[in-house]
């Protein structure tokens, strides 16, 4: 693809479409035009996410633009934009923001108990065309429910973190983790090393991690692992040498691997709980030792996403300090190599966080 003339630029922006994980092709789309009570959104950063590489579920819908991690610049208000924002003044070009691409809509029956990630809204919620381009179209919705000012000391690639973390941040709210517990994170990519981080800050006692590659165990001892350990080694045996006999109380699966959803069941305490973060694609089934479990009184507890308050307290926990996340990223790409982006996080070799800069 030649270079575009200025004209080209103003009718249309480039963006990384998918068509499968070994191949995303750099290509141009009309500059989406917000409308009442929508946005234009410059992307200054946008992160690649473990699933945007779940190729079973991603080629279903391909050719498409992902990417929804990401923090930008108001390029455009449509309007009617930020009326019911608190800030009286709304939404204005130049604003730094953060959005979401899933929204609920806070009135359905899992919305009032609480269950937002449950809500039919929030699965057909998006931007348009996706993270993964130099301008985006914020929904209304989005633009009300979904949208966070970014302050000055939260850069932008700071703000693709808002969104994992967020459902980092509900995962271990369900899961109720408390000081001086013992936590086992099966998967020591992004996702659990976020909830490595997260269980640090948090007060965890003792934590055990588990991955299949080196470079990422080694990252788990730098953000706070006490064992990192090769999934295939006798974690339940190191556990207890860990901690005088017992298991964990806590085992989060952060690793799409059927083995790891097996292995967490003989990783649980009696009075502990399993939060299946990750789970295998559709149709694979788990077995249960029901009566074990039911007898040690264990439970499974899954969690699925992020909604707002989880993403605003994601924002004020980044903007603390209290979880850093500049550390985690391994790379920084321009669009037209998001190809290659989706490749180093398929691979699962040397990469934790990869960033793609839309505007290079």
């Amino acid at each position: 693809m030649g270079a575009a003339t200025p004209r080209m630029r103003e009718t249309f922006v480039r963006v990384a479409m998918y068509y499968s994980n070994r191949d995303v092709r750099l290509e141009e789309m009309p500059t989406p035009s917000p409308g009442p009570g929508e946005v234009l959104l410059r992307i200054m950063a946008s992160g690649i996410c473990g699933s945007d590489v779940l190729e079973w579920y991603r080629i279903r819908t391909a050719p498409r633009v992902l990417g929804h991690e990401v923090g930008g610049v108001i390029a455009e208000v449509g309007p009617g934009a930020g009326a019911r924002q608190p800030d009286a003044s709304g939404w204005q070009p130049g604003d730094r923001a953060f959005v979401t691409h899933h929204v609920p809509c806070n009135t359905c029956h899992y919305c009032l108990a609480g269950h937002h990630t449950a809500c039919e809204t929030l699965h057909r919620t998006n931007f348009d065309p996706g993270g993964f381009a130099e301008y985006v179209r914020v929904p209304a919705l989005n633009v009300e429910r979904g949208m966070l000012r970014l302050p000055e000391e939260v850069s932008f690639e700071e703000a693709t973190f808002i969104e994992p973390l967020a459902c980092v941040l509900r995962g271990q709210r369900l899961a109720r983790l408390e000081p001086g517990q013992t936590v086992a994170v099966l998967g020591s990519g992004i996702s659990g090393a976020l909830h490595i981080k997260l269980a640090v800050a948090s007060g965890a006692g003792r934590i055990l991690a588990t991955d299949v590659s080196e470079y990422r165990l080694g990252r788990a001892r730098e953000f706070g692992a006490d064992v990192p350990l090769p999934a295939t080694e006798d974690v339940a045996g190191r556990l207890r040498q860990l901690t005088g006999g017992r298991l964990a109380d806590l085992v989060i699966v952060c690793a799409g691997a059927l083995s790891a959803s097996r292995q967490a069941l003989s990783l649980v305490e009696r009075g502990g709980k399993v939060l299946y973060f990750a789970v295998p694609e559709p149709g694979v089934e788990l077995p249960l030792p029901i009566a074990d479990l039911w007898r040690n009184e264990v439970t499974l507890l899954t969690s699925y996403g992020g909604a707002p308050a989880d993403l605003a307290q994601a924002l004020e926990v980044i903007r603390s300090g209290r979880v850093t996340v500049a550390d985690m990223i391994t790379h920084r790409l321009p669009l037209a190599e998001t190809g290659r982006g989706f490749q180093l996080v398929a691979s699962a070799g040397e990469s934790l966080k990869v960033i793609i800069d839309p505007q290079r």
